[in-house]
Parts: structure tokens; sequence; C-alpha cells
């Protein structure tokens, strides 16, 4: 049986640890994918430490486990079952998995299938432990299976160590096209400094936005972020005057979307404020999973014709179309500064994205 290494969590609060694992075999529709680069987080240290005591509804594999969002590689074996990918292939595999059978799935929304999964991360309700079984196998390996339908196929200019930012980029774009935002038009980003705040200026100025208001405490990532397009690009900072005052004197009538990238550790009144900036039929998305609840008066909203909706992950087919626009030059990834760590090393790179990261590194696992 041929083995290859894979760092495993045994316990909840422990540190991963090297193993020998037997290799995977794919399925008759899976693939079998050599990872060479896998994403690292802030949050997966929450995950691995506190998620069964905060969000016992959300399961976690069984230990032991290997864990690893966002991984990329080479395609190494198929199943019997696929036609579309041949060893060799380059590709970032989308780690949301549902169930393939409810009317969600089979429409091609699989986020919203009530068995949802990550693999490698956590799950969304009780039938996530079914596919953890069926799909034990992530980016912390140093080869991981995935269904055929979970790939999405790398331009050859997108590096592996970038494509593991697609989790971050898709969450991203998803939302920007549940916003409806259209050429010409303008868009609010709550949260522009971190991880999910970069990306999503650099999809909103890809997507075309006229005025993208970027928003956050730190007026140096600001300042690079204005660098990007000097002349479409406008910057708040947090700070003693009021979010929605600074942006509609910017931004006069208001914005036409908003995106709100704020994490649990953020006020909620920071969202709430940043909402009156939005124009009258504006869409406010979340992603960030802001510390709630959200205030909203309900006629006010009725009569500004205003929608809050909430967006999770994205669609294999949004990742295809974020690689086309990578492929076509729309959207460039040469601002991420790369932090690489060999699988061996995990435990430290987690100890360092608590304090070393920014919206504009990239820490990831690069496997020999």
């Amino acid at each position: 049986m041929a083995m290859m290494k894979a760092a495993r969590l045994h316990e909840i609060g422990g540190k991963f640890t090297l193993d020998e694992v037997p290799r995977p075999e794919p399925g008759p529709h899976d693939v079998l994918v050599k990872v060479a680069a896998s994403g690292v987080i802030p949050n997966l240290k929450n995950v691995t430490t506190h998620f069964p005591e905060w969000y016992p509804f959300l399961p976690l594999p069984a230990l032991p486990a290997i864990f690893g969002l966002d991984s990329a590689g080479t395609v190494e074996a198929v199943g019997s079952a696929v036609t579309s990918f041949k060893p060799g292939d380059r590709v970032y595999v989308n780690p949301g998995v549902g169930c393939g059978e409810c009317r969600f799935c089979k429409q091609g929304e699989n986020t919203r299938c009530d068995a949802y999964t990550f693999m490698g991360y956590f799950g969304f309700g009780p039938g996530s432990q079914a596919i953890f079984e069926k799909y034990p196998y992530a980016g912390y390996g140093e080869y991981m299976t995935a269904p055929a339908t979970n790939l999405v196929r790398l331009p050859q200019r997108l590096g592996f160590a970038q494509a593991t930012r697609f989790g971050y980029l898709g969450t991203a774009y998803s939302a920007i096209r549940k916003a409806a935002l259209r050429p010409g038009q303008s868009i609010l980003i709550l949260g522009a400094s971190g991880t999910l705040g970069v990306g999503a200026a650099l999809l909103a100025l890809a997507f075309g936005a006229a005025k993208v208001v970027v928003v956050a405490r730190d007026q140096n990532a600001l300042d690079r972020l204005k660098e990007l397009a000097p002349q479409r690009i406008e910057t708040v900072q947090i700070g003693s005057r009021s979010i929605a005052e600074q942006v509609l004197e910017k931004v006069p009538g208001g914005v036409d979307a908003m995106l709100d990238t704020l994490g649990a550790k953020a006020p909620a009144q920071l969202s709430v404020d940043a909402m009156q900036a939005v124009t009258r039929g504006g869409r406010i998305v979340q992603i960030g999973g802001v510390a709630g609840p959200i205030p909203i008066d309900p006629h006010p909203f009725m009569c500004a014709q205003l929608q809050y909706i909430g967006s999770l992950w994205f669609t294999t087919t949004e990742g295809d179309e974020m690689a086309s626009m990578i492929e076509s030059g729309l959207l460039d990834l040469s601002l991420l500064e790369e932090r690489a760590y060999p699988l061996d090393r995990l435990n430290e790179a987690l100890e360092d994205i608590q304090t070393q990261a920014s919206g504009f590194s990239n820490f990831h696992i690069l496997h020999q």
C-alpha cells in the first residue's frame, strides 16, 4: 500500500502532528490530486480549538483528521467515470461539497445544501459527517481526493501559491455577483484591509466599479489600496467620525452596493453605521460574520427598497469565472506577499498568522 505524509489533528486544542497514512484512491467520479500548496487562514486555530464549544451546530470531522482548506496542485489520477480531467492538469480544489442529490445540488447551488461541508475544515449540518467520511483527505496531506465537479482548471499565469487565495477571492466574487454590481456603479467595502476586503477591492475594480470606497482602521493599508486605482478608489478611515457621513461626502447620494467583510470580533455598530451610506434600492451583502445582531428598522428599509443578503463561499462555476478573469488579465494577484511554510512547520504557520497576517499577505503550506 502506497503511503504519504499528512499533518493530522488528534485532539481539540492540540497541535498537528506529521503522520504516515495510506495514500487515497479516487472513486469513479473523483480525482486524486497531488497537492502543491494549501492555504493557511487565521480562523483555523479557532476551528480546531473553540468551534465545538462556540458553534456545536458546525460539525468537525472525527479525529484524528487531516485539515487544509484552499488546495491547489496537479491531477495524479482520475476515476473511471471522469472524462473532463486528466493526469497533469493544474487545478484548484473547491473544498465545498454537498450531498449531490438534493434539489439545490442538482441545480448547481450546493452552498444551499443541508449537508454542505468544507473538506478539511468544518461542516454546516447533520449530513456533514457522511461527507467527511467519504472525503477524509485535505490540503495538509501530500495527496487528496475530491469530486471532479469541484475542480477549477488553473491558467498557466496563476501559480499554485496564489491559487490558495481562491477561497477568500471566491467568497468576495460571489458576494459581488449577488450585489448585482454593474460597470460604472459604486460599492463600499467595509473592513477593506483584511484578507476578504483586499480581494473584494481587487474584484470590484475588475467588475468595472467606477467608485470603490474602502473602509478600514489601518491608514497604511488604505493608502496601499488607493494606489491600485487612484481615480476610482476612495478611502475612509474608521475613527471619530461616522462612516456613513464620510462616505456620503465622497459619493453623494450613496453607494449602490456594500460588502460587509468584518469578522466576529468587530462591533456590529460599524456595520449599522456603514449601511446608512447605501442608496435607495441598494444591496448589502454579509460575508464576514460580524458579531450581531444587526438591527434593521423594517419600514425605512422597505421604503428605501434596500436588501440585506447573506452569502456563503462560492460555486465551482464561479471559480472557473475567476480563473478566466486572471487568465485575461482583468484580475491581478501580483500584490500578494507570499509567506510559504513546509508541511512540518504547519504549527508555526498557525502561530505566526495570528500576529503577522495582513490582507496583503498570503500564508500557505508549500509541499516539497
